[in-house]
């Protein structure tokens, strides 16, 4: 398989990037990544033959904006993309994942298997069931022009500055009503920001006791170093060997911000990259086009799925047709591998190689 001429590195979304009917099309469309979901959903039993009912369903027993559903969909997503991309000879350089989409690094990386990993995301939605209403707002201005407006009121109850995406792309989370207090007093002082698809706050300090609940369902759960380098979007630096095998690390996450731009920032300043969207629509994609190296074509972007369900299977040909051109002719057709794909031990356990059709 030729070299790329930048190295590829994987995005993964995480809450706020799931709508109806995302990657559905793909469903049927690509085995691999058909196999994969359904590895999922068999693997979390029955609350999985649930989830892919709703997946695949006009009408959600559970809305798709419910941690229980957003969480786990966004997670196998992710990871059925990931799977999907390295059978079909695709070899990234390094992973980066939002909130969740961290785990599903993780798991693609090797740090512990899928089977783990459905449980991991199981006891998650159970930890978060334990958090009353809320939510999160995206605010166009600076975190540091922002945190002064978080008053100690809102502070009190949990409000706090949830993730910086970009200079001027930050969210704040926290319980209601305070949540939509501070939007209103944001309005008030000019600030436009957007609600994010999410009935509960994450990555604030209201969401703490549900990550140590989530701490809790890592016992018996063996972790390994990864085997692809992760960029994490915790601490905005490589994931160390130390953290990977810690699982307050990755628990953790659940309740401290996320620093996407720090960890984007520093993998850019390291070098050029290919930055593809594993992932439902196309928010890790616009947030990287703000960055520099990618403005100055020195980066670029493939996003592979529309941020709506229409045009899935066009928007996905597209992007293999993109990512072919640019990693090397024919080195991502039907099944192609390839020597430098990624290795069965790096993707965990029951990798299925070279069963990938062109869709």
């Amino acid at each position: 398989m030729p070299e790329p001429s930048r190295p590829v590195v994987l995005l993964f979304p995480g809450q706020g990037a799931q709508h109806p009917g995302m990657a559905v099309e793909l469903y049927g469309a690509e085995p691999e990544f058909t196999a994969t979901m359904d590895e999922f959903f068999a693997l979390m039993g029955e609350e999985g033959g649930r989830l892919r009912a709703d997946w695949l369903g006009d009408h959600p027993r559970v809305p798709l904006d419910d941690a229980s559903r957003a969480q786990p969909l966004l997670f196998a997503i992710g990871y059925a993309l990931g799977r999907t991309l390295t059978a079909r000879g695709l070899r990234p350089a390094a992973l980066l994942g939002h909130s969740v989409g961290e785990l599903a690094a993780a798991c693609l990386a090797g740090v512990f298997t899928l089977a783990d990993a459905a449980r991991l995301m199981a006891a998650r939605s159970q930890a978060m069931a334990t958090v009353g209403p809320g939510g999160m707002i995206a605010a166009g201005v600076a975190a540091d022009d922002l945190e002064p407006r978080i008053g100690a009121r809102h502070r009190a109850a949990g409000v706090a500055v949830a993730a910086i995406n970009a200079p001027r792309h930050t969210v704040v989370a926290g319980p209601e009503p305070w949540l939509t207090e501070l939007t209103r007093e944001l309005a008030a002082d000019g600030v436009t920001t957007r609600r994010v698809p999410s009935r509960q706050p994450f990555h604030c300090p209201a969401v703490r006791g549900a990550a140590e609940l989530f701490a809790v369902g890592f016992a018996g759960v063996p972790l390994a170093p990864p085997r692809v380098p992760i960029r994490s979007t915790a601490t905005g630096l490589p994931v160390s060997g130390a953290q990977a095998l810690s699982p307050g690390f990755w628990a953790g996450q659940l309740a401290r911000p996320v620093l996407f731009w720090a960890a984007l920032d520093g993998l850019l300043t390291d070098g050029d990259h290919t930055l593809v969207e594993a992932g439902p629509g196309r928010s890790l994609s616009m947030l990287a086009r703000r960055h520099a190296a990618v403005r100055s074509g020195r980066g670029t972007v493939v996003a592979p799925l529309p941020a709506s369900a229409e045009g899935t299977l066009a928007a996905w040909k597209a992007a293999m047709e993109e990512l072919d051109a640019q990693v090397g002719e024919g080195a991502l057709g039907e099944g192609a591998l390839g020597e430098g794909a990624l290795g069965e031990g790096a993707l965990g356990e029951g990798v299925r190689r070279g069963s990938v059709e062109g869709v």
